[in-house]
């Protein structure tokens, strides 16, 4: 008798104890704990903490997951390295040298490719995903760049740079900056539109956001959302933006029909980086002085809870 494809995906998620369809785990970076907490999304619970046998280091920021779920990629700002996370064994592939304290880190669409932002060298690390291994630096204009994100397409990065209020625009292909753009104030969180190379910019200074149009290195409007504007991430329909807003203590909803904020969601203190689950259902935020995690419902704009994790969570990642 043959088996359809999904009674044989059915028979196998039995086999493996682990159910049909599952959730997907929300990785979370603990910065002072040197720890990163895993989360169920289908039980909203931290199931377990991992911490490359101890080797994680006691300043972990960036986090991000590659394509296949199988590893997270980890800055240890102090070390000066990209930790690669074996997650089903908590045990270190590699660690990576990257530079100067690092901070952000960006995976491209194609999974091949992380970006980390080196403050102190005012500079981007390349890493090949595949050998673990360093390709390029490539020097900024700007000064302690924080967040390093690739386009969709994965043409340009752009790094927000703290210290010069400004914004640079690499071109990945020519491995040189174009230029900056200048930032209404103190640039944090970017979130590129799916499919474009227009960038929402936390400038938290400003209590704003900057529209950001890549190509011709310019600001095209700034909104206003609320005090402290840090993290920034889009939807993977393109219709909404959501700003953390570490003073305020809350998520603002920008609907880019408009360009205006539409909600601004309570969640806990300092509110830094976000992840959407992917079918965009929740949005999970790390609380970096509450120590812990609110899960939003994207549908009706809410908090449905708030997840102890561990000490000054910085950034989250869903695979």
């Amino acid at each position: 008798m043959r088996l359809s494809r999904h009674a044989i995906a059915a028979a196998l998620a039995i086999a493996f104890c682990v159910p049909a369809f599952a959730a997907p785990f929300a990785y979370v970076s603990n910065q002072a704990s040197g720890t990163v907490s895993v989360i169920d999304t289908a039980k909203d619970e931290v199931v377990r903490t991992l911490s490359g046998e101890g080797k994680l280091g006691k300043n972990v920021r960036g986090i991000v997951a590659d394509h296949t779920g199988k590893t997270l990629f980890v800055v240890d700002a102090k070390g000066g390295k990209i930790d690669a996370l074996d997650v089903a064994t908590d045990k270190l592939k590699a660690q990576i040298p990257v530079g100067d304290s690092p901070e952000g880190l960006g995976l491209s669409a194609n999974g091949e490719l992380l970006a980390a932002c080196l403050e102190d060298d005012n500079a981007v690390a390349l890493v090949d995903v595949k050998t673990l291994k360093v390709t390029k630096h490539i020097a900024l204009a700007g000064k302690n760049p924080e967040h390093c994100v690739f386009s969709p397409d994965g043409a340009l990065l752009l790094a927000s740079n703290e210290n010069s209020n400004d914004i640079d625009v690499v071109d990945l292909k020519a491995g040189v900056t174009r230029g900056t753009v200048k930032s209404s104030g103190h640039p944090r969180g970017i979130a590129f539109l799916p499919g474009t190379h227009t960038a929402y910019v936390a400038a938290e200074t400003a209590n704003a956001v900057d529209v950001v149009d890549a190509d011709k290195r310019s600001v095209v409007r700034t909104i206003a959302s609320a005090l402290r504007s840090a993290g920034a991430i889009a939807s993977a329909d393109g219709k909404t933006v959501y700003i953390a807003n570490g003073g305020a203590g809350s998520v603002s909803v920008i609907d880019i029909a408009t360009n205006k904020v539409v909600a601004d969601i309570p969640v806990g203190k300092r509110p830094w980086n976000m992840a959407l689950t992917r079918d965009g259902k929740k949005l999970y935020v790390a609380n970096g002085r509450s120590n812990s995690v609110s899960v939003i419902d994207t549908a009706t704009r809410k908090p449905v809870r708030e997840i102890a994790v561990g000490e000054l969570p910085w950034g989250v990642t869903i695979p």
